[in-house]
């Protein structure tokens, strides 16, 4: 990553305008049922906008391993090769279901970090628990009991526990986790994707969650980490393995601690911009909203260096740049 700030500045921006094209992209396939057409429309917009950043990247958390993916695999070389040497995590489309039913929360993810920067894990699972910014260290444990979680939680937050939200993905995986939350008199907003922008959310008052609990994807989870180095907060993730072939991915992968518990800086380190642009709407980011000849967007860029989240929106006029919408 680019130790210069001005060069730093204009690598975050740059980002945003990768997420920017995933995003518009996707948004055209909104309520028509085809996941898999919003999907490739993303990766197609993605790879090719980073395809012309001057960077020397390489893609650790992608779409699929190499020889499973055409377009931003892990492993993939990309960019103009005359920039910094990053490392890329990407989401091309956080929410394909979502998308293709026309409901909110999908986005467009892209970090970057310096050369080693990302934890690299397979396509499996990951226990996830992150809250947001200003909270004691610790104050929340993945061996904790969701119970102590959230007494902890609501003592931090000078409320009382029925004051706390909970967000997690709505899967049959959660059900005892659900009745224990239940349990505790917490709340609990259910999601049917999307838990990067989950994460998220725990960070942002406006959203109106105080923590982000449950299985969902690895990679979701490096990059929900990236999010967390610009924006504060804490998380913490442990790999999670249904087969002997899921372990065996992962030590292929360098990883050895197989029941390691990664905290955010383990899962991404050094020097980090995290961009998101909205596909649809959520509390957060505005989707895309189309006008004639052009596009409206909302976006999101964290920089690690120095703590800064700015909300940026675009008007994309199709007419005049339809190579660079």
């Amino acid at each position: 990553m680019a130790k210069d700030s001005a060069a730093d500045r204009n690598l975050a921006l740059e980002s945003v305008r990768v997420t920017e094209a995933a995003a518009i992209a996707a948004s055209r396939f909104m309520g028509s049922g085809d996941e898999k057409a919003a999907d490739q429309a993303a990766v197609q917009a993605m790879h090719k906008a980073l395809k012309r950043l001057a960077i020397t990247g390489t893609v650790r958390i992608g779409e699929a391993a190499k020889g499973d993916s055409e377009k931003l695999y892990v492993g993939e070389k990309i960019g103009t090769g005359d920039g910094p040497k990053v490392d890329i995590a990407l989401v091309a489309l956080e929410g394909t279901t979502i998308v293709a039913r026309g409901g909110p929360n999908a986005m467009a993810v892209l970090a970057m970090a310096e050369d080693g920067g990302f934890l690299t894990v397979p396509r499996i699972y990951m226990d996830k628990i992150a809250v947001g910014p200003g909270l004691p260290d610790g104050v929340v444990d993945l061996d904790a009991a969701p119970a102590e979680n959230l007494k902890n939680l609501a003592k931090a937050k000078n409320v009382s526990v029925g004051d706390l939200v909970v967000c997690m993905l709505d899967r049959p995986r959660h059900a005892e986790l659900i009745a224990k939350i239940r349990e505790a008199g917490a709340r609990i907003r259910l999601i049917l994707d999307g838990d990067v922008s989950g994460v998220i959310a725990a960070t942002q008052p406006e959203a109106g969650v105080d923590i982000f609990l449950g299985i969902g994807g690895a990679p979701q989870g490096v990059l929900a980490a990236a999010a967390l180095r610009g924006v504060g907060g804490q998380m913490q993730g442990r790999l999670v393995f249904r087969n002997n072939d899921e372990k065996a991915a992962a030590q292929g992968l360098g990883i050895q601690e197989l029941d390691k518990k990664y905290s955010v800086a383990e899962m991404a380190s050094g020097n980090v911009t995290f961009a998101a642009t909205g596909v649809t709407y959520s509390a957060m980011l505005e989707g895309v909203r189309h006008v004639p000849g052009g596009a409206i967007t909302h976006s999101m860029v964290l920089r690690s260096m120095t703590g800064t989240v700015r909300f940026i929106k675009g008007h994309h006029d199709f007419i005049r740049w339809p190579e660079k919408s």
